[in-house]
């Protein structure tokens, strides 16, 4: 799912090293042409919920997968890392389908642009686009835009958590696509986001050779060429207020945000492991609801892996917190029933979270 293959402290530079040039990766686009996936499921793929920027880019594109249901379905929106160097964030979204479509949720797998082809805060306006083109489309795809859940890993979970924390903050919407409809969602799952740029370096587990490696960098997260650098336009050093109009924490506190399940591994020598921790402890001083679950021995781009892989699972535990209440951590065994009883406690048996305006 993530372009980042799950590395393998070992032999990371080999591991580092394919993920770069996973990285290149772009997903070819066409026409909207239905097809059936399983039994029951509609496909519907690459429709654009705005015209297409730069012209013949995939970066306004989505991808449905709709479950046969008699009354609308709930939807999960997910979009997949890459650095922000992509604009193919359908990727892996056939995946979150195949596991969440049988239990009754609509999927639809949404690509932004790249830090190549706009800069911060495009990406923001980007998936708040595709969130107000979806309710604006929900009768037609039997979508109910009351219970809309948002979900995506590395640079995705950065995505999914922006979009969660600045649901209808009016200078925050942008100009992509339909007007109108909510951007709020009411629940996020981000894996192993970026959090606080500036907060990265000190925390790489191995002294960042491993990002440098798969970078081509010298000064990890701080190099002037650095994903989160090339997001901004500027070396995140030199340009302190870009980066905390790019951070999820700088919105959190102001007001009630969606409940949120964050998954980490405290082995990611890509996303360190204190950009999700920051996170869970600005929504848990802020009160509002969030768990955070942890790998001790789980890397970058384990998604999957964290749901279904004993071995990157192996003393996983998970913190909760809510109206200022934290627990201590329990050993956890997560799978996708995780996050499907996380889903189904927040969008069907409704949400503590924003409620949409649609």
């Amino acid at each position: 799912m993530s372009v980042y293959a799950p590395l393998d402290l070992g032999r990371a530079p080999r591991a580092v090293a394919a993920a770069a040039v996973a990285m290149a990766f772009i997903m070819a686009c066409g026409f909207a042409v239905p097809a059936r996936m399983n039994t029951g499921v509609q496909v519907t793929k690459d429709l654009a919920y705005a015209p297409a920027q730069p012209p013949g880019t995939q970066a306004h594109m989505l991808d449905l997968y709709l479950p046969r249901a008699g009354r609308p379905t709930p939807l999960v929106i997910f979009t997949s890392g890459s650095g922000w160097l992509s604009d193919s964030g359908r990727t892996g979204a056939d995946k979150v389908a195949a596991q969440l479509n049988p239990h009754g949720f609509a999927v639809a797998g949404v690509a932004i642009r790249s830090s190549g082809q706009a800069r911060f805060p495009a990406q923001l306006y980007d998936i708040k686009g595709a969130i107000r083109w979806l309710r604006a489309h929900a009768t037609t795809y039997n979508l109910d835009p009351d219970r809309v859940a948002i979900m995506g890993d590395s640079s995705g979970g950065w995505t999914s958590a922006m979009a969660a924390v600045t649901g209808n903050t009016t200078a925050l919407e942008g100009d992509v696509g339909v007007q109108g409809p909510s951007s709020a969602v009411q629940a996020a799952v981000p894996f192993y986001p970026p959090t606080g740029f500036l907060q990265m370096d000190a925390h790489m587990p191995d002294g960042c050779k491993a990002f440098n490696s798969a970078f081509g960098l010298k000064n990890c997260h701080s190099d002037a060429r650095s994903p989160e650098s090339r997001l901004l336009g500027c070396t995140i050093t030199a340009c302190p207020d870009e980066v905390t109009a790019a951070s999820p924490l700088t919105y959190i506190g102001d007001r009630r945000v969606p409940p949120f399940l964050i998954f980490h591994g405290e082995q990611d020598v890509i996303v360190p492991y204190h950009q999700s921790r920051l996170l869970y402890e600005k929504l848990a001083s802020a009160g509002d609801d969030t768990s955070l679950v942890s790998f001790p021995k789980a890397g970058h781009g384990t998604d999957f892996a964290m749901l279904g892989d004993d071995t990157t699972r192996e003393g996983a535990c998970e913190e909760t917190a809510l109206d200022g209440h934290m627990t201590t951590a329990r050993p956890v065994t997560p799978t996708w029933q995780t996050i499907v009883s996380f889903l189904e406690q927040h969008l069907v048996r409704g949400t503590r979270g924003q409620r949409s305006t649609s």
